[in-house]
């Protein structure tokens, strides 16, 4: 008996750490640009709903609590006809083991969204080319994103299937007069951010967000956390070596942008094993200039 729960509990493990299907929320906000027809937004919104929950990304069917939690938020600020401008804003979370915690994967602002769409049009992609409207490819990229960084945190170099997906729907959106594919010009570009993930001189960020997340973040709740707080302390530490570089990394940075407010809340309890935080304070505050005042600064050693 006990044999089988165990084999029990570790498929139960093993699922969890490879819960590579989505169930997220959508939210559609039009507010900026008025009018009383409010239905084409609220189609788009179920569309998209529909379109990322029911497609079947991985292959794998999968029960909701061992699915990926993550939101899409798209403001709308213009509209001609059929064609839309707008912002959307990417979230995803992490279960972290033996808890109820959620730790933050990503959380990605895209100013340069622009697609078209018709009201209740079927919502297809095709991951060999471009869609010709630019809404599910851009959608299609950010999904293959969060299944990337969530295969990251649960097996070291996990996500390169899933990367090289996004990658691949990035190179079949260049040159289609759309915004936020280019390299050009576009420091912040979709394009820019796939090619650094998959591009071997950040495999250490990689590398750091598993061991940050497998070995660091599922052992802090442990009753002793100073196994995983020095896990994480490490991990982070080997950073470091980006100091001179991650000015011109968006993929660098938009991790710090993601993780600034867990990070500090770590180590900010005051109990951090005999952690010489100085060490790690000096390092953020390189690698994070813009938190030293409301976050690193307020670390007490």
């Amino acid at each position: 008996m006990k044999k089988i729960i165990s084999l029990f509990f570790l498929l139960f493990i093993f699922n969890l750490g490879f819960s590579q299907e989505l169930l997220a929320t959508v939210q559609v906000n039009s507010q900026q640009i008025g009018g009383s027809n409010q239905q084409a937004f609220k189609a788009l919104e179920k569309s998209l709903r529909d379109f990322i929950n029911n497609t079947s990304w991985t292959g794998k069917k999968l029960q909701n609590f061992e699915k990926i939690k993550c939101g899409f938020s798209i403001v709308i600020s213009e509209r001609d006809v059929n064609k839309f401008k707008g912002v959307i804003v990417v979230q995803a979370v992490r279960p972290v083991y033996n808890t109820t915690y959620e730790s933050p994967l990503l959380n990605l602002q895209d100013q340069r969204f622009s697609f078209e769409y018709i009201e209740n049009e079927n919502l297809i992609f095709n991951e060999r080319q471009f869609s010709g409207k630019n809404l599910t490819d851009v959608i299609s990229f950010y999904i293959y994103l969060i299944l990337g960084y969530d295969a990251d945190s649960f097996q070291s170099m996990g996500g390169t299937q899933w990367f090289t997906k996004a990658q691949q729907i990035a190179q079949n959106s260049q040159n289609r007069n759309y915004d936020g594919w280019n390299t050009i010009n576009e420091p912040r570009s979709r394009t820019i951010l796939i090619n650094e993930i998959m591009n071997p001189n950040w495999s250490q960020l990689r590398s750091t967000m598993y061991t940050y997340h497998r070995s660091g973040m599922d052992n802090l709740f442990n009753q002793d956390q100073t196994p995983g707080k020095k896990v994480i302390f490490d991990a982070l530490m080997q950073l470091k070596m980006y100091e001179n570089s991650f000015q011109q990394g968006f993929f660098f940075n938009l991790f710090m942008d993601t993780k600034s407010d867990e990070i500090f809340n770590v180590f900010n309890s005051g109990n951090n094993g005999g952690l010489i935080l100085n060490d790690l304070k000096q390092t953020m505050i390189i690698l994070s200039p813009k938190n030293i005042d409301n976050k690193w600064n307020k670390w007490k050693n």
